[in-house]
């Protein structure tokens, strides 16, 4: 490609009947100018070409680095959500689990107290039985005109002579219901 200086440089040789020379340098001289100006121009275009490629490539970079961070930031809020499902489903087993233990523990507890109602059942069945026989064995003696000596203070002697074992039963007997009552009532 020329430049103005290969132009202004140029050289004709003169021949018989040429051209007016004096014609030919002005039409040169502003042939330089004008080819001088738009070569300037071309190279300016040029710059600002290669400096338009350098920021579309620093933005292209740019781009491809927030792609990059909105897919890692997808992935990361993904796994945060398949964790925290993960966690909570944990939980709820965990839940689930201290439920059904406390759900044993409790039908454990109430059949202990059943069996323990049972048994104060029997208890009492014996202890009726045992009681209805001593009255019925005082009854019987009062009846036959049984008298004992040394009666004090409202019968309460001839009671200890004539069955002391089934007195004593009684009063442990109370004593047993009176706590019985007293633990649950703590419970």
């Amino acid at each position: 490609m020329l430049t103005p200086l290969d132009i202004h440089n140029k050289e004709f040789k003169k021949g018989l009947r040429g051209y007016d020379v004096n014609d030919v340098d002005e039409f040169l001289d502003e042939i330089i100018r004008d080819f001088e100006s738009l070569y300037k121009e071309n190279l300016e275009l040029k710059e600002q070409l290669m400096k338009q490629q350098d920021d579309i490539d620093r933005y292209k970079t740019i781009e491809d680095t927030l792609q990059s961070t909105m897919v890692l930031a997808q992935k990361t809020a993904e796994e945060a959500i398949i964790n925290s499902e993960k966690e909570a489903e944990l939980i709820v087993a965990e839940a689930r689990q201290k439920a059904e233990g406390i759900v044993s523990g409790s039908h454990d507890r109430v059949t202990e107290c059943l069996s323990r109602v049972q048994e104060l059942k029997a208890y009492e069945k014996q202890i009726k039985l045992r009681l209805k026989g001593f009255l019925t064995t005082q009854l019987q003696m009062m009846d036959d005109g049984y008298h004992l000596d040394g009666v004090e203070k409202d019968g309460v002697e001839v009671i200890e002579e004539a069955g002391m074992e089934e007195v004593d039963e009684m009063s442990v007997t109370k004593e047993i219901f009176k706590g019985e009552s007293l633990e649950s009532e703590g419970e």
